[in-house]
């Protein structure tokens, strides 16, 4: 038994059956973490959606930010943009079905036995595990409950920055949001930049990219969501295994085996 943990795939459905492939998958032997994205801008989101659906207890995913932009487009009219691939989905025979599925998926995966932890943007240095456990689960039974379309109509906004824990309502759940999907540079102070989206290189003034800032804790982070990182993390101060590699913009698609590190790529295919 293996289990991998593979990158964003964004809709890039024929890349995910390749590389399944690569690695010689088995469901029945074999698990896969996938650490959110799984749909939008590439062709094949509405494929990607069933077929990670279909993996069942074989599979375990993280929420990332474009999954939570479909589901907003679903409970709450969110509108979409040019790029989006998502329409194929909202007009799916089982979209019911699928988008129930998504919203009960988790911000944070942790097993202590492989000793790793999976979210989609990064673990913030100020948040314990345990923490960062409660504040996901916080935000998975609002999901999961009945005021989903109230919170996700609210859930878009820059505002706090900051995590307190005296946050309350829907700025908490917001914050929670965007740390888990969204974060890239932060301040030392834990603000969160949104507007730096580039390489190592584009930080602003007093932000450094949220894995270079020492933890009380040592967990082992697998995380996607930044393609800019090339599957690299250079002067981490923690254990942070990025694997969002850039497979929608024409680079590829990444697969870590958790207990061997073995890594496994697959190329972007040429789009027709």
């Amino acid at each position: 038994m293996s289990t991998y943990a593979i990158g964003d795939l964004q809709g890039c459905h024929e890349e995910f059956a390749a590389l399944l492939e690569r690695i010689a998958f088995d469901p029945q032997r074999d698990r896969l973490w996938l650490v959110g994205d799984l749909v939008n801008r590439g062709p094949g989101s509405l494929d990607c959606l069933r077929a990670v659906k279909a993996l069942g207890d074989s599979a375990r995913v993280v929420l990332g930010n474009h999954d939570f932009h479909l589901l907003a487009a679903a409970w709450a009219d969110a509108p979409l943009k040019r790029s989006d691939t998502l329409q194929p989905i909202l007009e799916a025979d089982d979209r019911d079905e699928l988008l129930d599925w998504l919203r009960r998926q988790p911000l944070l995966v942790h097993d202590a036995a492989l000793d790793a932890v999976m979210v989609h943007a990064g673990l913030p240095p100020h948040w314990s595990l345990t923490q960062a456990s409660d504040y996901a689960a916080e935000v998975e039974a609002v999901l999961r409950g009945d005021a989903v379309g109230d919170f996700l109509a609210a859930m878009y906004g820059n505002s706090p920055a900051r995590w307190s824990e005296d946050l309350r309502g829907i700025e908490r759940l917001r914050v929670i949001v965007n740390t888990f999907t969204r974060m890239r540079f932060i301040a030392a102070d834990g603000t969160l930049d949104f507007d730096a989206k580039e390489g190592l290189d584009s930080a602003p003034e007093g932000f450094a990219p949220w894995f270079t800032y020492p933890r009380h804790d040592d967990p082992r982070i697998v995380f996607g969501h930044w393609a800019a990182l090339e599957g690299k993390t250079p002067d981490a101060r923690v254990r942070a295994l990025a694997l969002d590699t850039g497979c929608v913009w024409g680079s590829e698609l990444t697969a870590v085996d958790l207990e061997s590190g073995e890594r496994y790529v697959e190329p972007a295919h040429p789009r027709r």
